[in-house]
Formats: structure tokens, C-alpha cells, sequence
């Protein structure tokens, strides 16, 4: 699979409703930013640096000839559209410079936020504001990602020291700087312009990091397509006490019941919900709290299924009560969930039974089942969280990606981690299943387990993970590295040893996919289920 090279007219284009939204130029991230736009939705002004921008990138090791002046003139656009100047006194212009290729590939790439706050602009933002604390925050926020992303430190380590100083965010700052200008060739740039050009050539740079490599192969993702990178004004959600951020599905990535799921965090910013760092509140949440904005995110969830005929994805941020929308995609489901949103899809007469039949594919049906742990007395339950991917997985404790690799060639192991990242990713493709003490339902860990249909637990907030020492504690007690766990992906336990499973419960929506199958096939109900689907597929992409 490859991509064409050809050199297109322009390197950069607007997010505008006028736009082409071909995802292989624009990325996916890029292409459901225009289509938004063309929606009526509110999404705040960008513009995106096509793919092959990063493909010439990649191949001769410097920006394309006119990217630069391009970057630039789109710079001045975005100003002129948001009545603000990057890196200037005054109103500040803020940006995300975010990664995006054709298809979804969840945390593998880079994301610097709140690009443009020099340290000029950062007293600016906190003049215009009258919130000193909320301009420093922004700015420990891009000093973190920038120190990640650009000069490729360790983000638990920026996350240490910038959290290490409580409450003194001057402090703080200060540190992150230090670290910063130590571990790499120099500081942090003070110019909006070098900022941003670092952190374009940082995200080009990402699409060939190992993570992403393995991603891609596990998914079938072409390697020589690139990424596209998405320039984006900011909203913060890190405001004031009615701003935040969240994720939602516009149905149960693990069920597929038609009820919005996700999550949302108040007065935080939107990697706070993805990487898993953060204990979050059910998206549900939101409509006590802000119910105009959960009016206004549910009606967008409404408009964008309908225009899919499928479930979607949504990441949001909320400034002062006011909703922006930052990214949809397809909700990509897999097993049950696929199952039941097909067949209610055709029950609601959006699709018809045989598209509901060629959208559900027969891998999805290895992890159809219910199978659930059967707790009962002398049941040793270490710990409780959030089932986050169904299913039942036993292994032997990793508390490393590196370990979870290499142990995996000895039998199943469970990956059991504070949270993951896309540093993870080798021991995610190895584990059986994962656990995380922190992040929600649509963390890194929960997103990535899901699309592997790999049981997962996440939000066992008892749970300590000790690399050091090799072992997990809760509450007093100690399992060293490799002892055996299982672990319930609907209910969230995770149990001492070998537990037993109990049988899989009766799934109606399978039993009437299959039902539409055979009649398609014209065969009797017979044979596997793989077999039943894959038959009725055979013939419907025959008489295509």
C-alpha cells in the first residue's frame, strides 16, 4: 500500500467549508475539522499542513521549498480570524499544533499545547484575563508538552517537576525551563515563530517514532503516507470553574447501547482526559453541571451520527460555557458493540440489513462474547476499577511495556501500568490485557485496548504500581512482578490467580445479525457464527 508523491499546489489549507476533506491530504484529524465546519458546528479557526508536507519532510530532511512562506501566511490568516497576534503583547494568539494522519491512530504522535506563550505573552494573557494563576498554568502546560514533543525528555519526568512545587506555578515554570535547558541543545524558544516551526518539524518527526511503526503494522496503516498537522487556535478549558474538556461517543464503545458515554474533566485541558493521567468524571456529569452545553453537545453528537450513519467520536473543550468541537471520527466499534449498533442502525432505518451485515466484519466476532469472571466466596479480588473493554484475561504481572514484551514469549501477561502512553505501545500489542490505576473509559489505555478488542481495566485508584520493586500493592498487600492475575473487562475486578469464568451470556443483537445472515446465504442456521457471516458477506459482495 503507498501513496502517491506528486507535489501539490499548496502545502497548507484552511479549515473552511470550502475546502476538499480528503483525509489522505488533510488527515483525519484535518478532514472532520472541515466537515464540522461544513455542519454549522463550532470549531475554533485553523489550518492544516498537508501530508505530503510531511512526506517531503521525511525524505530530504528540511521543510519543503514555500512551506515557510506558506507557514507564515497562514499565521497572518489565523491572526486577522481571531483578532489576535502569536506571540504578541496584548491579546496573545495561543495554538495547538496537533498530528493527524488518514486513518486514527490514537496518542501515537505528537501534541504540543498552548503554543505561542513567550514569556512576553504569557504576562499579556494574564493582563487581558486578570487571572495570573490560569495564564502560568497555560504556560507550565506548553512547557510540558513542548519538553516531551520537541526536546523528546520523558513525560513522567516533566510531569514530576512540574507538579513538585504544589501550588507555586512561578516555581514551577521555572523548573520545567531548567530541565528543559539542561537535557537538551538549549532553551525553550521565546519566539512564537521558532516555537512553532519546532514543534511542526516534531510532529512530522513522530510519524516514524517505534510507537507509531508498530501501530501501523498491527493495523495495516500504510508507513509512507505521513501525517498531516493541524494548527488550531486554543479554548481552555483550563479558564475558570465552567470550562473543561471531555470525550464523547455518541453511543457505548463497549456495548453499543444508543446513550452518549465518555467522560469530562472540569477546569483541565483536553491530553488531561486522553492520557490517562486524570481521574475523570462521567460525561453525564456534564449535564448537571453545564446543562447548555450538554444540550449543545448531545444535538452535535445527534447531527454528526446522522450525517456518519454511524457512531462518532468527539473530542470537546468548553471555555466559559461556551462548547468547541476539536475532533469526530466514525466510532470504529468492534465486537459486541459493532454487533448491537449495526443491528439498531437498521432497526432506527438509518442503514439496512445489508450494509449492517458488511459493516460487521468476522473478526469482530472473537470478541462477541460476555464472558465475565465468576465472583463468588473465596474469590480473591485484589482490587476494583472500571471495566473499560469486555472480556476475560488472565496473565502474569508486568508492570512494564519492556517486561510485558519480553515475558509474553513465556505465556499471557497482564500489563499493569499508573496509565499508559504511546510509549506503551509494544506492551500493549504483547499483553493479554491491561490495567491502569489512573485515566477513564476513554483513556489512552481504554481507546487502544478497545480498537485490540484486549480486555481492560482502568481507574483502580487503590492500586500502586512500583517498577522499582518490580510489584503492584493495594491496600497494605504486595503481588510481585509475574505472579497470576485475571481480570474482568465489563466489571473491572481484578482477581488474585486463575478465576474461574462464567458462561457467555445469550447476545440478541448477534442472534439476529446471523438471522439476516442466512437468509441472505439462503443456507439453514448452521455452522459457526464466522462461518453464517461470512457466507452472507460472500454473497452480497458478489452481486456487488
Amino acid at each position: 500500500m503507498t501513496n502517491s508523491q506528486a507535489v501539490p499546489d499548496r502545502w497548507i489549507q484552511p479549515v473552511s467549508a470550502e475546502v476538499d476533506a480528503d483525509p489522505a491530504e488533510l488527515g483525519g484529524k484535518g478532514s472532520g475539522l472541515v466537515l464540522m465546519r461544513r455542519l454549522g458546528l463550532p470549531v475554533p479557526p485553523a489550518f492544516v499542513i498537508g501530508t505530503a508536507a510531511c512526506r517531503a519532510f521525511l525524505r530530504d530532511g528540511r521543510f519543503p521549498d514555500g512551506l515557510d512562506d506558506e507557514l507564515a501566511a497562514a499565521v497572518t490568516r489565523l491572526e486577522a480570524d481571531t483578532g489576535r497576534r502569536l506571540g504578541g503583547p496584548g491579546r496573545p494568539l495561543v495554538v495547538s499544533v496537533r498530528s493527524g494522519g488518514a486513518v486514527s491512530m490514537p496518542g501515537m504522535m505528537n501534541t504540543i499545547l498552548n503554543l505561542g506563550l513567550t514569556t512576553q505573552a504569557t504576562a499579556a494573557l494574564a493582563d487581558e484575563t486578570g487571572d495570573p494563576r490560569f495564564a502560568l498554568d497555560s504556560r507550565l502546560r506548553f512547557l510540558t508538552s513542548f519538553g516531551a514533543a520537541v526536546a523528546g525528555l520523558d513525560a513522567d519526568r516533566l510531569e514530576a517537576v512540574a507538579g513538585g512545587h504544589g501550588d507555586r506555578l512561578d516555581d514551577a515554570v521555572r523548573a520545567v525551563e531548567e530541565l528543559i535547558r539542561e537535557r537538551s541543545a538549549g532553551p525553550v524558544p521565546d519566539r512564537a515563530g521558532d516555537q512553532l516551526r519546532a514543534a511542526v518539524e516534531a510532529v512530522f518527526r513522530s510519524w516514524n517514532t517505534p510507537r507509531a511503526k508498530t501501530y501501523r503494522e498491527l493495523h495495516d496503516i500504510a508507513h509512507d503516507a505521513g501525517t498531516a498537522v493541524t494548527v488550531q487556535a486554543m479554548v481552555f478549558g483550563n479558564r475558570d470553574g465552567h470550562s473543561g474538556t471531555g470525550v464523547a461517543y455518541s453511543r457505548n464503545p463497549n456495548t453499543g447501547e444508543p446513550a452518549p458515554f465518555g467522560e469530562v474533566l472540569i477546569g483541565r485541558q483536553g491530553e488531561d482526559v486522553v492520557s490517562g493521567r486524570s481521574t475523570t468524571d462521567p460525561l453525564a456529569a456534564l449535564g448537571e453541571r453545564e446543562p447548555e452545553v450538554w444540550a449543545e453537545l448531545t444535538a452535535a453528537l445527534a447531527r454528526l451520527e446522522s450525517h456518519y450513519r454511524d457512531a462518532c467520536y468527539v473530542e470537546f473543550t468548553f471555555e466559559s460555557g461556551r462548547l468547541w468541537l476539536l475532533q469526530v471520527r466514525p466510532g470504529r466499534f468492534v465486537g459486541r458493540a459493532a454487533v448491537r449498533a449495526a443491528v439498531d442502525l437498521v432497526g432506527e432505518s438509518v442503514i439496512d440489513r445489508d450494509e449492517a451485515l458488511l459493516r460487521v466484519s468476522p473478526h469482530h466476532l472473537r470478541y462477541t462474547g460476555t464472558s465475565r469472571v465468576a465472583i463468588g466466596e473465596g474469590t480473591d479480588v485484589l482490587v476494583r476499577g472500571l471495566g473499560a473493554c469486555p472480556g476475560v484475561a488472565a496473565g502474569r504481572v508486568a508492570t512494564t511495556a519492556d517486561k510485558a514484551a519480553r515475558m509474553a514469549a513465556h505465556g499471557p501477561v497482564i500489563l499493569v501500568r499508573p496509565h499508559t502512553s504511546p510509549a506503551d505501545m509494544h506492551g500493549l500489542a504483547a499483553a493479554a490485557g491491561v490495567v491502569t490505576a489512573r485515566g477513564g473509559p476513554t483513556s489512552h489505555a481504554a481507546v487502544v485496548a478497545r480498537s485490540m478488542g484486549k480486555p481492560a481495566v482502568v481507574g483502580a485508584t487503590e492500586l500502586t504500581v512500583d517498577e522499582a520493586g518490580a510489584s503492584v500493592r493495594v491496600d497494605g498487600r504486595t503481588l510481585a512482578e509475574g505472579e497470576f492475575v485475571t481480570i474482568d473487562g465489563t466489571g473491572g475486578e481484578v482477581v488474585v490467580g486463575r478465576a474461574p469464568v462464567a458462561d457467555e451470556t445469550t447476545d440478541e443483537s448477534l442472534h439476529r445479525l446471523l438471522a439476516w445472515a442466512d437468509e441472505v446465504s439462503g443456507r439453514a442456521a448452521g455452522g459457526t457464527d464466522r462461518e453464517r457471516l461470512e457466507a452472507a458477506r460472500e454473497m452480497l459482495r458478489g452481486g456487488s
